[in-house]
């Protein structure tokens, strides 16, 4: 019973273009009827795009899956009615009317985290490189991006300083 009332990761599909307008609908109706608890994030996967128009560079937003939201819930009656039922959705992905949760291999394949890491490293602290091309090399923190799990460290390397790009999991604190 216990791993059931654990939230989950699932896809809804939506008409193409109302990703958002979805995410809103499905807000409100949490506000409305108090289900903080068991539908507990909504997400339009975005990534930035660099686009050149007339000699001159933009940054926009695309959507990553477009025509699907991404729903953090615990899947009950009442759940799954509230999100089939937005203005919008057309139905779960998941094979006839049940749907089925994303996996961790799927979630981290989209760039979205079950759970995060938790650490205590900060800009400016002395790190070791633990693992990869870069092993064994010391450094100093200089920017910390917790969503992509990545640290920037600076590097000595053959007497100067080199910023590097590492995950979490490739540093230690010394």
């Amino acid at each position: 019973m216990e791993t059931e009332n654990k939230a989950k990761w699932y896809v809804a599909h939506t008409y193409s273009g109302y990703e958002n307008k979805v995410k809103a609908n499905i807000k409100a109706a949490v506000e409305t009827r108090g289900m903080h608890d068991i539908i507990q994030e909504i997400h339009v996967p975005m990534q930035e795009q660099v686009e050149i128009k007339n000699g001159k560079k933009k940054i926009t937003m695309k959507k990553i899956f477009p025509g699907y939201v991404i729903i953090k819930m615990i899947m009950t009656d009442e759940s799954w009615y509230v999100v089939r039922n937005t203005r919008g959705v057309t139905g779960f992905v998941g094979p006839g009317s049940k749907p089925v949760p994303l996996s961790d291999a799927e979630l981290k394949s989209m760039g979205i985290q079950e759970q995060r890491p938790v650490l205590d490293i900060y800009v400016g602290d002395h790190v070791k490189v633990i693992s990869g091309p870069f092993e064994n090399f010391a450094g100093v923190i200089e920017e910390v991006n917790l969503d992509k799990t990545k640290i920037k460290v600076n590097i000595s390397m053959f007497g100067r300083e080199t910023p590097v790009e590492l995950g979490f999991d490739q540093i230690e604190k010394m």
